[in-house]
């Protein structure tokens, strides 16, 4: 497309750095050029490389995808919430600029770590934190802890139609939103995200998912034009490019 895309959730599967089984899920190899290749003529010139629940805390992998991809883009990572101050201060020097709560497919620091850890990172070198969760399992307690961090996303529009009341919560407070993953959703992208950009046009990002680990169906270039098409001029850019870039890039 023509409009400028940050690909906000992306996984770069490196077999030359570990994996570990995820319910005796392993991935297939996904490298940055094979990212490169399937994103041809898509418009992406920037995006955040998601740490997935099969790679654990491992950050090779992750770092050396950085360096292949270039300055605009960054890393979203898993730590232990017992990781050093220095070790962080690294990762951030690296272009990581987000701690992943995969709650649910696990490899990720805990739920219970929330607070501590996202507020750790924020105050240290102002990392945001990132939520893969259903919507539908946030209630009031974990709404509140969400809401009240410094800054937080949530991938994939919160996964699950049932939950949206409890992500438009979420979005009135400040909470960003992935447009991701349309193929393990279950629900109508297109209506939650014209719900999403009522309550708050900057709230929302997209990104491909690729490769789509155990979605349903992979990414479809098509899932950008089912975007598109429920946004105006000014919310377009600012979808595809705006309100990723600000979040992740300061820009």
């Amino acid at each position: 497309m023509s409009q400028p895309v940050f690909d906000a959730h992306l996984h770069i599967i490196d077999p030359a750095h570990p994996l570990v089984k995820n319910n005796e899920f392993l991935p297939d190899p996904f490298t940055v050029a094979d990212y490169r290749a399937r994103i041809d003529g898509l418009g992406i010139a920037g995006g955040a490389v998601v740490s997935g629940s099969f790679q654990a805390f491992d950050q090779g992998y992750l770092l050396d995808a950085l360096r292949a991809l270039g300055p605009t883009y960054v890393g979203v990572t898993q730590i232990p919430r017992d990781t050093r101050d220095h070790r962080i201060r690294e990762l951030d020097a690296a272009g990581v600029r987000a701690v992943r709560f995969n709650v649910a497919r696990g490899g990720s620091a805990a739920l219970d770590d929330l607070e501590h850890l996202a507020r750790r990172v924020h105050d240290l070198v102002d990392w945001h934190a990132e939520l893969y969760l259903d919507s539908r399992t946030i209630d009031n307690d974990l709404a509140h802890r969400i809401a009240a961090l410094p800054a937080a996303s949530i991938d994939h529009l919160g996964m699950h139609a049932d939950g949206l009341p409890n992500l438009l919560r979420l979005v009135e407070q400040g909470v960003k939103v992935k447009a991701t993953g349309f193929g393990r959703v279950e629900l109508d992208p297109a209506a939650v995200i014209t719900a999403i950009i009522d309550v708050d046009p900057s709230a929302l990002m997209v990104g491909t998912d690729l490769p789509s680990t155990r979605a349903k169906r992979p990414f479809q270039d098509e899932d950008f034009e089912c975007i598109a098409r429920v946004l105006d001029a000014e919310q377009t850019a600012a979808v595809f490019w705006g309100n990723a870039a600000a979040f992740y890039l300061g820009c």
